[in-house]
């Protein structure tokens, strides 16, 4: 509020309503809030929220279905946070069902993908470790067998002659944790046995193994708390699937597997496709819960709403790899998008999850305060420990692939039915294929991102989700938009060079 010169007050800034209603197309960063009053300390403010109707989380982060996002240790780790991971759809039925069993039989975020031999194999070279620090032996070679001990690589290196079978050099041992120990109880397992390595065995089959190291790196992270664990005691996982009549077979499958929401995987929800694939869905598997989209307009949103979604990711055209916008001339700035969408589905309880565009948290508060209850990232966990993809070295910075689902690249191996095209003779690129520098574990990166949001709800006197929202449709909270001019000013300026650090 600022005093005019009579006395009277006026008030700072516009509403949201009134600024989302100018007809213009606006983005996060071209948007700022303005700050609200401040009477609760930090560590009050609750991060709670819900991906779907049914789905709780303890903070409202979701890794986006990319290929070069989310398979099983993302969806772990999210899962271990108190966010989710949704896996993506780009390989066979079999394979994604896969994915959702391996990342819901494992209550440490940590998948090592061991490496498997019998008894009356040998190790010819360094490569048959595939970079693992052991190979676990087990009677038949394979994880579905009784375990017999295993066989470190700087045992093998020591060995004077290597053609030996591993039965005459392997450490004996059919010493395991079961598969739902939580950390404490392997520090304390490999504490007692006096070991470097715990294996993690779940119904007389090996999931995974950790090491010492394993242990105490995790150790060092930012505390994890409960996690997003469903009734069964396992990690609360989703998956995509397209809206093709064999999606139908594929998410067969995937409730097999195990998994607890569904999201429909389209560029452009607003079709016939999708809507029979939800109506199909809440009818044959009622008690899954199903997110659609993407849609960023309300008639979209009111079409999939009336089809029975309980869940809408919103966004055309914002991610850092798609071009969407560029090469179709469709989609919505991303904080108008997500103000549209949430003003509607808000009446009906159905929340939002406000997909791309994250590349800061300031971002995530901005998507969560326009009344979003998630937001599903890729760029912004693509390149960390627990995305696909093997390391590499660009100019001396180490990086990983991170591809678009519109890339030419991810469309031959099936998502070019994300994007209608699949039947098409001629395909079409919506996005792109890049690199991204190594970010290290979500582990550590993502706690220090939701402690820089609850910073930023503290700003604009919210100590919640819900109480953002409140401000927001009360007309409380006030908005500007800022000139190209103001954002410069806003981020690092005015340096011959700097080194930035978020924590």
């Amino acid at each position: 509020m600022a005093m005019a010169a009579a006395g009277v007050f006026e008030e700072d800034g516009f509403a949201a309503e009134r600024l989302f209603s100018q007809g213009y197309s606006y983005t996060y960063d071209d948007v700022i809030f303005l700050p609200h009053y401040i009477d609760f300390p930090t560590d009050s403010v609750r991060l709670s929220t819900r991906l779907s109707r049914n789905i709780p989380l303890s903070i409202p982060c979701v890794s986006s279905p990319m290929d070069t996002v989310t398979e099983s240790h993302m969806a772990s780790a999210m899962a271990s946070l108190g966010a989710i991971g949704i896996l993506h759809s780009n390989l066979p039925a079999a394979d994604q069902a896969a994915l959702v069993i391996s990342a819901k039989s494992r209550r440490v975020p940590l998948l090592s993908s061991p490496v498997f031999l019998s008894p009356s194999d040998r190790i010819s070279s360094a490569d048959d470790f595939d970079s693992k620090p052991y190979v676990l032996v087990t009677e038949s070679g394979a994880a579905d067998s009784k375990l017999l001990g295993y066989v470190s690589r700087s045992d093998w290196e020591s060995l004077p002659e290597k053609e030996v079978k591993v039965f005459d050099y392997m450490v004996n041992s059919s010493d395991y944790v079961p598969w739902n120990s939580d950390l404490g109880r392997i520090d304390s397992y490999l504490e007692e046995k006096k070991r470097d390595l715990a294996v993690l065995v779940k119904d007389d089959e090996v999931v995974d193994y950790l090491t010492k190291d394993d242990v105490e790196r995790i150790k060092g992270y930012p505390k994890l708390g409960l996690g997003t664990v469903g009734e069964d005691g396992k990690w609360m996982v989703g998956a995509a699937i397209g809206t093709r009549e064999q999606d139908k077979e594929r998410l067969q499958h995937l409730v097999r597997a195990g998994i607890n929401v569904v999201v429909i995987d389209s560029s452009q929800g607003n079709s016939i496709y999708q809507i029979d694939l939800i109506k199909h869905i809440k009818l044959n598997y009622p008690r899954l819960d199903v997110v659609g989209g993407n849609v960023v307009t309300i008639s979209q949103a009111q079409n999939l709403i009336q089809a029975g979604v309980d869940g809408l990711r919103v966004g055309m055209g914002s991610g850092s790899i798609c071009t969407t916008q560029e090469v179709c001339a469709v989609g919505r700035g991303q904080a108008t998008a997500v103000y549209k969408v949430a003003s509607i589905a808000s009446q009906y309880g159905v929340p939002v999850i406000a997909d791309g565009g994250i590349s800061n948290s300031g971002h995530i508060v901005k998507a969560l305060t326009l009344g979003a209850s998630t937001v599903m990232m890729g760029s912004f966990l693509a390149g960390s420990t627990e995305a696909p993809g093997a390391y590499e070295y660009q100019n001396s910075c180490r990086v990983k692939i991170y591809r678009g689902m519109g890339s030419l690249e991810a469309m031959t191996k099936g998502s070019d039915a994300r994007y209608l095209g699949d039947k098409a003779k001629l395909k079409i690129a919506q996005g792109v294929v890049g690199k991204v520098a190594d970010k290290g574990s979500v582990l550590k990166f993502i706690p220090y991102a939701m402690q820089a949001v609850k910073q930023g709800f503290q700003d604009l006197g919210a100590s919640s989700l819900e109480s953002a929202h409140d401000l927001l449709r009360s007309k409380t909270l006030r908005l500007e938009v800022r000139t190209g001019a103001a954002q410069v000013e806003g981020g690092v300026h005015g340096l011959v060079s700097y080194e930035k650090k978020s924590f």
